[in-house]
């Protein structure tokens, strides 16, 4: 009697997150995203993708600086350890099925949707020297939309004050599965804890704050910035005891400091046994540190562009498959 053959492994969930390519990533997005993504290459079916349009959205006036962002955007992933042998690693521009699901998409969804996003007027307001008054920054959204559901995620890591961008993908697919028949799952929200990480002036840390600390920055660059922060305002001498936990590089010793060695320099802190400097060379040791094998790898991806493209080629192909299949059955579903 022949065995039974075994069972094949149920397929795993999919999970789709992107970033805009608007040059080098810096700490913030390594312990706020690129962590956690690379925790869930071993757990999902990773797409992540950089997405070009988006850049457009509002780098229109500078397109050309698009192309080479993208591949300093690359080569940070490749070298904290994004795997194109686990995760999709792919262009968004390059996959043209998501600007054919954005035109369909952006046929039902109704305006006050898209008005209410909170971020379509705090980004007005804050990037002043920009024009954003455009049909393509207020659609962002919908194309955002296309981005998961043409992949059919299951699930996209964000922050809880992301949740609304998702939400609304939610909206649309709910909308869209109403008028042409069930085509897209709606996903979910994989919420990840994105701690705040400040930036050399205090401010969360943000390029458009111009107070980031990149990861392919040099060692000495790298204490340029960190010995200059500021640090608990209580503290104007030596001598005066301070608090970790109102101290904007304590953000960087949760971020990067084992909990011992935290539990230490909290302690000396607090009894005014250490002083900033003092905080500031322990954060400076383990950071750099962890980016030495990072940047290692990146110089020598850096020597070989090429061979980031091809992976990057590669990643488009296994997107196209998968859109291309989408878009067969959607296009049914609308008749044509």
């Amino acid at each position: 009697m022949t065995a039974p053959a075994p069972l094949a492994p149920p397929p795993r969930k999919r999970v789709l997150s992107g970033v805009r390519p608007t040059g080098p990533l810096h700490l913030g997005n390594l312990v706020g995203a690129l962590r956690n993504w690379i925790r869930l290459q071993d757990l999902y079916d990773c797409h992540y993708t950089i997405v070009g349009w988006h850049a457009l959205s509002s780098e229109y006036m500078n397109s050309k600086a698009i192309r080479p962002n993208t591949l300093e955007v690359a080569l940070d992933w490749l070298s904290v350890g994004l795997d194109p042998e686990k995760s999709v690693l792919f262009l968004q521009s390059e996959v043209k099925e998501h600007a054919e699901l954005h035109l369909i998409l952006s046929m039902i969804t109704p305006l006050p949707w898209l008005e209410r996003v909170p971020t379509f007027k705090e980004m007005q307001e804050q990037i002043q020297d920009k024009d954003l008054n455009t049909y393509g920054f207020l659609g962002y959204p919908v194309l955002q939309a296309a981005d998961i559901v043409i992949y059919k995620a299951d699930f996209v890591p964000v922050g809880e004050d992301q949740t609304a961008h998702l939400e609304l993908t939610r909206e649309i697919v709910r909308r869209f599965n109403r008028i042409f028949g069930e085509i897209f799952p709606e996903p979910q929200t994989l919420l990840t804890e994105v701690p705040r990480l400040a930036g050399t002036d205090g401010r969360k840390m943000s390029k458009s704050f111009g107070n980031a600390i990149y990861i392919k920055d040099d060692p000495a660059v790298i204490k340029q910035k960190i010995f200059p922060m500021v640090t608990d305002t209580r503290r104007v001498r030596r001598t005066d005891p301070g608090e970790p936990a109102d101290c904007p590089v304590f953000t960087l010793h949760r971020a990067f400091v084992p909990k011992d060695k935290q539990d230490e320099v909290t302690q000396g802190c607090r009894t005014a046994g250490i002083g900033c400097l003092d905080c500031k060379k322990v954060v400076l040791e383990y950071l750099l540190r962890e980016l030495a094998p990072i940047q290692a790898k990146r110089k020598d991806l850096e020597a070989h562009p090429r061979r980031v493209w091809e992976i990057l080629e590669a990643g488009n192909a296994k997107a196209l498959r998968v859109a291309r299949a989408t878009m067969d059955e959607v296009r049914a579903a609308l008749g044509f």
